[in-house]
């Protein structure tokens, strides 16, 4: 199962992924917007850093949740 699948799957049954998936998604749209950007301000340029670091963040969570599921899928 892809890491996608399973997170849809989480996010009918707990909270926390759905919202972990939500600001991740959340993000990844404002890390697009600076993106098309040809250049940042230096105000932009450390908002994108500190967006880029919560969405690791968030994303390292997920992953954890996605490797529980895993292992209890393989119990």
């Amino acid at each position: 199962m892809k890491d996608e699948e399973i997170i849809k799957e989480l996010i009918t049954q707990n909270e926390e992924v759905k919202k972990l998936w939500e600001d991740h998604q959340n993000y990844e749209k404002i890390l697009s917007e600076f993106n098309t950007k040809p250049v940042l301000t230096a105000e932009e340029e450390m908002e994108k850093k500190r967006i880029q670091k919560l969405k690791l963040l968030g994303k390292d969570r997920l992953y954890k949740f996605i490797q529980e599921y895993r292992k209890k899928a393989h119990s």
